[in-house]
């Protein structure tokens, strides 16, 4: 039976993300940054009053914030109790990697037998943003344009139920996903298997595109594991 690691954050990657513009996204940044470079343990209480105090807010934005991130899976919230950071297990991730991984190589393979023009232009234009973020080594706005590829493709599938499981889990990975854009040589690494898994989407080569996608998938798995000290999970 397997035995679940904690997983403990290394130092945090080189770079900082501009801020959100709305005061909850400001919340949910912060937050997430220290809960991700280990500043908030688990276990930790969020207190909706003092992080009003803190923030210079009101709990509206407070509250928004603390949902977003329990639907990230980075703390849980409970009746009469509120927000706790909740204990991220290297088992518990490479789970939900492992699901995501197949869900982003269906959705590449579907599209490469669905998509239109009008799919492809998508395409094209977010993977020019991605390489305009990685030219102008602004790694929040590759975050966004990569966010946009991928969209791209879940919709070229033609298929919203499919597309919405994709777009739900890669939402609840956000976090980590955000975390490692900042890492040296993340934006051209990924950039180079975009325009691989794009010309394979095109060129209707359904197994390729599936089969490149999910490499892209395993390497940002690996990025993100890479980002963090797993201890031993033991068997």
């Amino acid at each position: 039976m397997r035995r679940a690691a904690t997983l403990a954050p290394k130092a945090p990657p080189d770079g900082t993300p501009a801020a959100p513009r709305t005061a909850s996204g400001r919340i949910r940044a912060a937050l997430e940054r220290e809960i991700m470079s280990g500043g908030l343990a688990p276990g930790t209480r969020l207190d909706e009053a003092g992080l009003s105090a803190r923030f210079g807010v009101s709990r509206t934005p407070v509250r928004e914030a603390l949902n977003h991130l329990a639907a990230a899976g980075l703390v849980a919230i409970r009746a009469h109790e509120g927000a706790t950071v909740v204990k991220l297990t290297a088992v518990e991730l490479m789970e939900k990697f492992e699901v995501m991984n197949l869900l982003e190589a269906a959705c590449a393979r579907v599209a490469a037998e669905r998509h239109t023009i009008a799919d492809q232009a998508a395409m094209r234009a977010a993977l020019a943003e991605c390489e305009a973020a990685e030219a102008a080594a602004d790694a929040l706005a590759f975050h966004d344009a990569n966010n946009r590829f991928h969209e791209a493709i879940y919709r070229a599938t033609c298929n919203g139920f499919l597309a919405d499981q994709a777009l739900t889990l890669r939402n609840r990975l956000m976090p980590f996903r955000r975390y490692i854009a900042f890492h040296p040589g993340r934006m051209s690494r990924s950039n180079a298997q975009h325009r691989a898994i794009m010309a394979a989407i095109f060129a209707l080569d359904a197994e390729r595109a599936a089969t490149l996608m999910s490499q892209h998938l395993a390497t940002l798995s690996d990025d993100v594991m890479a980002a963090f000290s797993a201890g031993s999970a033991g068997s």
